[in-house]
């Protein structure tokens, strides 16, 4: 889990679900965070970064891979003209 202490904290309000806040509340319980407000900021960090990961992979999936593969080999071709001689 990773947390960012040095950044400023802004309060903010949220409405939860019961169920999951009774969850909330029994992770805060067995110490696996220090209160309320640490797992939900781990959480919702660990979703932004998860959609992030998603959001490449949906834009990667949208590359050709012909036309990808054609602009690689064209670059090393350039870039293999100025490679020194081993």
């Amino acid at each position: 889990m990773t947390y960012h202490h040095a950044m400023p904290k802004t309060k903010v309000a949220i409405t939860l679900d019961a169920a999951l806040l009774d969850r909330l509340d029994a992770l805060v319980g067995a110490r696996r965070f220090k209160n309320r407000s640490q797992a939900i900021e781990s959480a919702v960090s660990e979703k932004l970064e998860r959609y992030g990961r998603t959001r490449l992979a949906q834009e990667c999936a949208k590359l050709d891979p012909t036309e990808e593969r054609k602009m690689a080999e064209a670059g090393l071709a350039e870039d293999a003209a100025s490679w020194p001689e081993y």
